[in-house]
């Protein structure tokens, strides 16, 4: 009878440790969604400060592709980018398993969502820096390329257990290099290859570049801002863990922190009058902050709070150094992509070195974490630039890549979608269009004219 009791008794005990490691599991991926679900907000984010950023004859355009963001990604990297960037096979520059979803194991679906959202996060991005004058096709070829091989190519030397750059002890927690250095080092190509707005760089400067909707822009911020929270924190991976709790916190304290070190510095700027005329600024608060945000995706688990703020100040200064030295270099980015995710993304991997395990002062492997963390970025950037370049010199190459001057001129929303984000402006330009291109060009020069004069 005691031997019956004894074999009953472990009998349970195995059921029951069973049904606590399935719970884990449970628990672990409802963590990865949940997190991943937010993130896909920040969509909601880029479409809505995109759209303010931009001329209101523009606002359709930009919403669509952020819309179709999340869709072509998904096609994307379920054909060929989860299984590059996770596939495995003991490959360090790429997997070879798991394309178009074969053989993926379910208990990876999680991981698969979690990631792929990563994805259309860096592929959006560089929606912002080509904004109103790219043509549409060529969004849809930068959006599959960047999401379905540029980005999880990266995410394999990184993050993967087979990846080289994970073997030489490269860290990058929430991807201040994978993500935002990579989209960033790619809005830049883009932009440069696609060529400035017209009248972007003339000696007329006008305030019709400068956006339309403060409120949109505001909004949109607001978003990202919430995004960035689960952008960070969700990416301990799990939550079961001892500790995890903790460090999950510590993630969105920091980001946080980083965030209000980088407001601190521009607001202060601002007001004193060293960066413009004395006063408090909003277009440039709203991508400071952004900056101090993605300057924690290096390390935001392993950052005291002192050191957030430190590296979040200092991300504002970086931001202003490239915001002034991006148009000296006539490049037209009017989201300022590349000084926020370049800037942001490159800084968020240099620290992490300097400020982890307390400080470069105090930790003698801070010397060999850096020149890591320096090839690092130096492959990102080569990956990406080369990546980009034959992208957006293919699409330039087969006149894919730019609208045409009227089209431009007229506006996307008419030109390619015949919906216009706000028809009380002129409903009379679709008409107009069809029956007389040259007519429209005339109105819509008499309206800037009009717009300078007033």
């Amino acid at each position: 009878m005691a031997v019956n009791n004894s074999e009953t008794a472990l009998s349970h005990l195995m059921v029951t440790r069973l049904e606590l490691d399935e719970l884990k599991l449970n628990i672990n991926d409802m963590f990865l969604i949940i997190n991943g679900i937010i993130i896909s907000f920040m969509q909601v984010g880029f479409a809505c400060l995109e759209a303010g950023f931009v001329q209101p004859k523009n606002v359709t355009n930009i919403l669509l592709k952020n819309v179709l963001d999340l869709f072509f990604c998904a096609i994307s990297y379920w054909l060929f980018g989860y299984g590059l960037a996770y596939g495995g096979g003991g490959c360090g520059f790429y997997g070879k398993e798991y394309f178009a979803g074969v053989g993926l194991p379910e208990t990876q679906n999680s991981v698969w969502f979690f990631q792929y959202v990563f994805a259309a996060t860096a592929a959006t991005i560089i929606s912002g820096a080509v904004a109103e004058r790219c043509n549409f096709i060529a969004y849809i070829f930068y959006s599959v390329i960047v999401s379905g091989v540029t980005y999880p190519i990266i995410s394999h030397w990184a993050w993967s257990p087979d990846g080289w750059l994970y073997k030489i002890g490269y860290f990058d927690y929430a991807g201040a290099g994978v993500v935002h250095l990579l989209a960033g080092t790619c809005s830049f190509v883009g932009a440069l290859f696609v060529g400035p707005r017209i009248g972007r760089f003339s000696s007329v400067n006008t305030n019709e570049y400068n956006g339309h909707s403060m409120p949109l822009v505001a909004t949109g911020a607001l978003l990202l801002l919430s995004g960035f929270l689960s952008f960070n924190g969700g990416s301990q991976g799990h939550i079961t863990e001892p500790g995890d709790g903790a460090t999950v916190a510590r993630s969105v304290i920091n980001t946080i922190l980083g965030g209000s070190g980088s407001a601190l510095v521009i607001l202060t700027l601002g007001k004193s009058g060293l960066i413009g005329d004395p006063r408090w600024p909003f277009a440039t608060t709203i991508n400071a902050v952004l900056i101090g945000m993605v300057s924690m995706c290096g390390g935001a688990n392993e950052y005291s709070h002192l050191s957030a703020i430190l590296i979040g100040m200092i991300s504002c200064v970086v931001y202003l150094v490239l915001q002034w030295l991006i148009p000296c270099l006539k490049v037209d980015d009017p989201l300022e992509a590349t000084a926020v995710h370049f800037g942001g993304g490159l800084w968020g991997v240099i620290a992490v070195p300097l400020f982890v395990k307390g400080g470069f002062w105090n930790n003698p492997d801070s010397l060999e974490a850096l020149k890591s963390h320096l090839i690092g970025a130096g492959s990102i950037i080569a990956w990406s630039v080369v990546n980009s370049t034959i992208l957006f010199g293919f699409l330039k190459v087969f006149d894919l890549l730019r609208v045409s001057k009227d089209k431009e001129l007229i506006g996307l929303d008419v030109s390619m979608h015949k919906e216009q984000a706000y028809p009380v402006a002129d409903i009379s330009i679709e008409k107009d269009y069809k029956n007389n291109k040259t007519t429209v060009i005339r109105h819509v020069y008499d309206n800037m004219a009009m717009q300078r004069t007033h």
